[in-house]
This record gives C-alpha cells, sequence and structure tokens, in this order.
C-alpha cells in the first residue's frame, strides 16, 4: 500500500485509472498549495501529466465541495470564448481514495497568487488585467440551452436565496460569534437589486483562479469552479473586484498601492471595462462587492470550523482572522450604498 499524507492508497488509484486514462503503472501525486477548498494534485500517470482534484475529508457542509458539478461545467465549457482544461474522468466511487474525484489535463502557464502582479512589467500588467476583465465578460454571455447547463441552477432571486444560504451556513458551521457577519446579512437582504439577470458565474472568479500563458498576458484556463451555479453575473463582477478594497497582507490585495505606476486599472474603470465588454451601460454598486466579502467570510468560518473538527487544513491558522475582516470590510462598503 502506498498511501499520499492525506491517507489514500495511490496503488488503488492506479488500478482505477487503467480503466478510465490510457496507460499503465504507479502514480505520482504532488500536492498543488493555493486554496482552501478542494484538495488537488499534480498527477503523473502513464507517461502523461494530469490534476487530480477531490473532495476535503471529513463531515461536509450540505452542497459544499460539489466535485461532480466541478466536471459538468469544465466538460461544458470546453471549446467555448472560456478557456477551461479539458474534463477527462470523474469517479464517484468513494472507496477509490476516500472521496469523489476527477482528473483533467494540466496546463502548463503562469498562475499568481498576488494580484500586484511583481515581476510582471506594468504593459503586460495591463493586459493581463484586461483580459480577465474580458473573459469575465465572455462567461456571461455564453448561451446556457446551447451548453445543456440551463439546469444547472435556478433562475432568478439569486442574491436574497444566496444571502439565506451563507446565512445558514454560517449558523450551520459556526464555532464562535462574529457579529458583523449577521448585521451584513441584515444590510443586504434589506437592499436588494432590482434586476435579476440569470447567466452562468463562475463562483470565485479572481486572479489566483486563472492560468495565464507562460510569456503572453493570454489566459490558457480558468479554474476552480466549485461555487460555479446559475446566478445573477454581477456577483461575480463584485468578487473579482475585491482586491481593490483588500489591503497587501489581507490575501494579497490592492489597496494602497500606486496601481497607475503598478500599470493596473482603478477599480471603477475595471468595472466600467467589463460593462463596456458586454455592450452595457455601467452598472456598479458598492452591494455587489459588499455580498462578495460577506459570502467569503463565511467561507473562511467554514475554514475555521473544518480546523476546529481536527481537519487538517493547510495554512487556516494563518487566515482564521480574516472571516471578521472581511464582513467589516463588507460593512465599511455598505457604507458607501444607499440602496440600489
Amino acid at each position: 500500500m502506498t498511501a499520499t499524507p492525506l491517507g489514500f492508497d495511490t496503488g488503488r488509484l492506479a488500478d482505477h485509472l487503467e480503466t478510465a486514462l490510457p496507460g499503465t503503472g504507479p502514480v505520482t501525486l504532488e500536492p498543488i498549495s493555493g486554496g482552501f477548498s478542494n484538495p488537488s494534485f499534480f498527477m503523473g500517470f502513464g507517461g502523461e501529466r494530469y490534476v487530480l482534484r477531490k473532495q476535503p475529508p471529513g463531515e461536509l457542509l450540505p452542497s459544499a465541495h460539489a466535485i461532480d458539478r466541478e466536471f459538468r461545467v469544465l466538460s461544458a465549457l470546453r471549446g467555448t470564448a472560456v478557456p477551461v482544461p479539458a474534463a477527462l474522468h470523474y469517479c464517484a466511487d468513494a472507496s477509490v481514495i476516500g472521496t469523489p474525484f476527477y482528473v483533467m489535463e494540466r496546463l502548463d502557464g503562469r498562475v499568481f497568487h498576488d494580484n500586484a502582479l511583481p515581476g510582471v512589467p506594468p504593459r503586460q500588467r495591463a493586459a493581463m488585467f484586461e483580459a480577465m476583465n474580458a473573459t469575465l465578460a465572455d462567461l456571461h454571455q455564453l448561451d446556457l440551452d446551447a451548453l445543456g447547463l440551463r439546469d444547472y441552477g435556478r433562475t432568478g432571486g439569486f442574491f436574497a436565496r444566496q444571502i439565506a444560504r451563507w446565512t445558514r451556513q454560517y449558523d450551520a458551521a459556526k464555532t464562535r460569534e462574529i457579529d458583523e457577519i449577521p448585521e451584513l446579512a441584515s444590510w443586504l437582504a434589506a437592499h436588494l437589486p432590482e434586476d435579476d439577470e440569470t447567466t452562468l458565474v463562475h463562483g470565485d472568479y479572481r486572479l489566483g483562479n486563472l492560468i495565464f500563458h507562460p510569456s503572453r498576458p493570454e489566459i490558457l484556463g480558468v479554474l476552480d469552479w466549485e461555487l460555479s451555479t446559475l446566478g445573477h453575473p454581477l456577483s461575480d463582477l463584485g468578487y473579482n473586484l475585491m482586491p481593490w478594497t483588500m489591503r497587501p497582507g489581507e490575501q494579497a490585495g490592492l489597496a494602497g498601492l500606486d496601481l497607475a505606476q503598478l500599470g493596473i486599472p482603478a477599480m471603477h474603470a475595471y468595472a466600467a471595462r467589463y460593462f463596456a465588454h458586454r455592450g452595457l451601460p455601467d452598472g456598479y454598486h458598492p452591494f455587489y462587492t459588499a455580498f462578495a466579502f460577506f459570502r467569503l467570510a463565511v467561507i473562511f468560518e467554514g475554514i475555521v470550523s473544518r480546523a476546529a473538527q481536527g481537519i487538517s487544513v493547510p495554512g487556516a491558522a494563518d487566515v482564521a482572522h480574516l472571516g471578521r475582516v472581511w464582513a467589516r470590510h463588507g460593512l465599511t462598503l455598505a457604507g458607501d450604498g444607499n440602496g440600489l
């Protein structure tokens, strides 16, 4: 038996993959760092390189870590204007490695977890932010019927449902009281937007979930579709805009940096470009980013909860304070908005 640090048998995995992928032989796995959700690994098998992504161990919150949905949306998006790695194999049998998992193509390129893009020339920074913006607009203009994703979520009422859902998630998993989270939830519920557009939304659309070409400001793949669903497109835009409010010590935010010198657009200019890409009038409001901070605060409290259960979550102790930080950022933005 050859077990990884997470405790599953790579020999059994290799036996399974021989029935699902070309080639034979042992499996090699290298954990991919940078996230707090579904564990991912660079995987070698049969002389080829892949990525394996699985559910985390332990008791999970309802509807969380939906590996099957990730595989479905990756499969549907292949060949569209939104680049994604090829989804190659899904395994629902938890007996193979302890949880369901899927295997996808490994893309070779650059992934940046620092929003300031250190080491990148200013002109290329600007082009990379423009590519991120245009790809998000492309995502929100995809034809759900043509993709076979019309049933991938509910139509309409997105923000009301999401505020209720994440409030329940917080109440179900919390190990401590953070007053700012229910306070922010109450403000959001009282300031719902009037329009009710429904598109495919990524749910975690940020720089760190994009793979760029090794040398060009071109996106090769959009990753981590765990939170994708049908919803309001401005929930994605609001989430994508969070780094402009976050400080450099808070998940490598941009607040306080000289953006013009870096070649990075100001927040409102970036938002305006998104609406221009979609041929729409500028419709940004602080509500959308306040909502993003609320949801992220609950997600980070879920990380705290998993750690409290004794489940190993690398980096959990380093981010345990951020649930309150995100909720406070959301309340600051709420103070900037007077409703919709």
